[in-house]
C-alpha cells in the first residue's frame, strides 16, 4: 500500500464521511482511516429484514451476551443492533465519574446507528456565550453557516415543516411526516394555551419523497429499523451516502482496522505531515503522509489522538497550546419528564412504524431575554403519542375466546415528552490519558471527569414541571413525571475537548476548524463545538465538516498547506 497521499481523513461518522466525499470530489488522493471493521452498505445489515422471532431470544441480548457490553448496555443494546456497537472487552475507557460514551467503532461509526434529528443553530446559539460571558465566543455567526446546511440539507434529504421561528431556522426541506390523531391534539392545545410553544413533527435525515444521491437512496418504508442498517438507504448515513460518493471518484482509499495513534509533526516545516498508525489485527505499525489531515474520529477519540501526539513544540499534545485540549466536555441532558394517558381516539390508529416523534423547541431565553427562571439558556422536547400494545392484557386474562380477542386489541392512547436541555462549556469537565493502564494496542486509555452542574439541574426541574403542565393543559389523564437521572454521556452527543475560538490563547481550533498552531490539521467532529445548544448537533457537524473542505482546498491550491 502506498504511504503518499494528498489528504488523511481519521474516522468514517457523519463527519469523516463528508470530509472523503468532499475531498475526493474536489480531486484529492485521499486515505480514509477506520479504526473498527468494514461494514458495507447492504452487504453488512445481517439483522435488517429480521422479525422479532427470527432471532435469538426474541431479539433480546442476553444477560451472558451482555458482559461484552458493560457500558454500551447503559443506552440499549439488542440482537438486531448489537453487531454496530463497540464490544467493551476490546474498547474500554475509565470514569473518575460516571460517563456514558456510546460507540460504533466500524466503518460508518455511529452514522448507521444515529437518531436522525436533524436541526439548525441560529444567532441564537452562536451569540450566547459572548452574551453571558461564558466560556468563549464562537468566531462565526449563522449567516457563515447557512450556506453550508443548505448543501449539507439538499444531499442528505431532511424531513420536517417550516415553521420561520428566527432561533430555529427552517432547513431545504422534504414533505414531512405525519401527527398521528393524538400528537395533533397536543399540538393543538399546546397553540391555544401557550403564545411561546409550539409543537411540530421532528425534523429527522430521511427521504420522505423521490430518492438521493448516486447510490440510489430512495423513501422512508416506515419500519423502524433504523440502528440495523437501512437497505433502502431512506435515512443518511455515511454507509448509504457519502463514502459511494467518495469512492465513485476514485480518489479514495479506505482502510479499516486502522488505529490512529498519534499525528506526526515536523518541526521544521511546522505542518503536520502525516499520521501514525497501528493495524487493529497484526499491530504492525505504520506511517501515512499528506498535505492535509482532517480528525473526524468523534470528539473525545479525536482530542485522544491530539493529546497523545507530543514533540518537542507540543509536549502536552498536538495544538495544545491554549491548554484547552481535553477540557469544556458538553452533551445534552435527557432521561426525564412527564407522561399520561389520553381517553377518546379509541377508533383510530396509525399506519406504519414512524421512525420519528414530535418536537418542540426552546422557548426559554429566546433571543437573548431572560426570562423569570433560575438557569442560562434552555431545552427543547422530543417525544410521542401511541396505543399501547396487546401485554396489557396478559395480566387480566390467561386463556380463552376473551384472551384472543384481547390480543388483537390496541390499549390505550398514552403520550409522553422527555427533554433536551443545554450543558453549558465548564472547564474542569475533562478527559485525560491514564499512560499508567494501556490497551492492547499500547495505548492510553481514556479518562473522563465530568458532570451536570447547578445549571444543568435547574434547568431540568423547570421542563419537567412544564411537560407536565402542558400534557394536564390538553386533557391527558394519570399525567407522571419521570428522572431517570442519565449522567452526562447519555445524550451521546458528546462535544468539545478541542473547541474552536478567536483567540489561540483560549482556543485550539479557529473559525475554519483549523488548529491554530498546525493549519494543515482539521478537527471537524463534535469536538469543535464551542457550545452546545439546544438542538442535536449532527447537522452542524457536516456543515462545518463541507465548509472546512473548501477552506482547506482553497489554501492548498494557494500554497498556503
Amino acid at each position: 500500500m502506498k504511504q503518499n497521499f494528498d489528504a488523511i481523513v481519521v474516522g468514517t461518522g457523519v463527519s469523516g464521511g463528508w470530509a472523503a466525499k468532499e475531498l475526493c470530489e474536489k480531486g484529492l488522493k485521499t486515505l480514509v482511516l477506520e479504526r473498527g471493521r468494514m461494514v458495507r452498505h447492504l452487504e453488512d445489515y445481517p439483522t435488517m429484514h429480521l422479525d422479532p422471532w427470527d432471532m435469538k431470544n426474541g431479539g433480546s441480548t442476553s444477560q451472558e451476551d451482555l458482559k461484552n457490553y458493560n457500558k454500551q448496555k447503559r443506552w440499549g443494546v439488542n440482537e438486531g443492533n448489537k453487531h454496530f456497537y463497540n464490544n467493551d472487552t476490546e474498547y474500554d475507557y475509565e470514569e473518575d465519574k460516571t460517563f456514558d460514551w456510546i460507540r460504533g467503532t466500524q466503518v460508518g461509526g455511529r452514522s448507521l446507528i444515529w437518531g436522525r434529528q436533524t436541526y439548525r443553530w441560529s444567532d441564537d446559539d452562536f451569540e450566547a456565550n459572548l452574551r453571558e460571558g461564558i466560556g468563549v465566543d464562537w468566531p462565526v455567526r449563522y449567516k457563515d453557516i447557512a450556506p453550508w446546511y443548505s448543501y449539507v440539507e439538499k444531499y442528505i434529504g431532511v424531513s420536517g415543516e417550516a415553521l420561520n421561528l428566527p432561533h430555529l431556522p427552517d432547513s431545504e426541506f422534504l414533505p414531512p411526516m405525519e401527527l398521528n390523531c393524538v400528537e395533533k391534539e397536543l399540538q393543538a392545545s399546546i397553540a391555544k394555551n401557550y403564545s411561546d410553544r409550539i409543537l411540530t413533527i421532528g425534523r429527522v435525515a430521511h427521504i420522505t419523497q423521490g430518492a438521493k444521491s448516486k447510490g440510489g437512496r430512495t423513501q422512508c418504508q416506515f419500519r423502524n429499523r433504523c440502528d440495523r442498517g437501512c437497505p433502502f438507504g431512506s435515512y443518511f448515513s455515511s454507509n448509504s451516502a457519502t463514502l459511494p460518493a467518495a469512492e465513485q471518484t476514485g480518489n479514495m482509499t479506505l482502510r479499516p482496522h486502522s488505529i490512529v495513534s498519534e499525528v506526526l509533526y515536523d518541526e521544521v516545516t511546522q505542518k503536520a505531515k502525516g499520521v501514525r498508525v497501528i493495524d487493529a489485527l497484526s499491530k504492525e505499525v505504520l506511517e501515512f503522509n499528506a498535505k492535509v489531515i482532517f480528525i473526524c474520529a468523534s470528539s473525545m477519540a479525536s482530542t485522544a489522538i491530539l493529546l497523545n501526539s507530543k514533540s518537542n513544540r507540543f509536549p502536552n499534545g498536538l495544538g495544545n497550546d491554549s491548554g484547552e485540549l481535553g477540557h469544556n466536555i458538553m452533551d445534552h441532558q435527557l432521561g426525564s419528564g412527564a407522561s399520561g394517558s389520553y381517553e377518546g381516539f379509541e377508533d383510530q390508529y396509525y399506519t406504519g412504524r414512524r421512525p420519528n416523534g414530535f418536537y418542540i423547541p426552546r422557548f426559554r431565553n429566546i433571543g437573548g431575554k431572560k426570562d423569570a427562571v433560575d438557569f442560562l439558556r434552555g431545552y427543547g422536547y422530543q417525544g410521542g403519542a401511541g396505543r399501547n400494545d396487546w401485554s396489557a392484557a396478559v395480566a387480566e386474562l390467561g386463556y380463552g375466546e376473551a384472551y384472543k380477542k384481547a390480543l388483537l386489541k390496541p390499549g390505550k392512547w398514552t403520550v409522553g415528552m422527555g427533554g433536551f436541555g443545554e450543558v453549558l462549556p465548564y472547564h474542569e469537565n475533562r478527559m485525560y490519558l491514564n499512560y499508567d493502564k494501556v490497551d492492547q494496542w499500547g495505548l492510553p486509555k481514556i479518562v473522563f471527569d465530568a458532570e451536570f452542574k447547578e445549571n444543568e439541574k435547574k434547568m431540568k426541574e423547570d421542563w419537567k414541571v412544564q411537560a407536565a403542565e402542558m400534557l394536564e393543559n390538553a386533557g391527558c389523564k394519570q399525567v407522571k413525571i419521570f428522572d431517570s437521572n442519565a449522567p452526562i454521556g447519555k445524550g451521546i452527543h458528546e462535544m468539545g475537548t478541542a473547541r474552536m475560538g478567536h483567540d489561540p490563547k483560549t482556543s485550539v481550533l479557529n473559525k475554519y476548524n483549523q488548529v491554530h498552531s498546525v493549519p494543515n490539521v482539521f478537527v471537524t467532529d463534535g469536538a469543535f463545538m464551542t457550545s452546545s445548544g439546544t438542538q442535536n448537533p449532527s447537522l452542524t457537524y457536516m456543515a462545518f465538516t463541507a465548509r472546512a473542505v473548501h477552506h482547506a482546498v482553497a489554501e492548498l491550491n494557494k500554497g498556503n498547506l
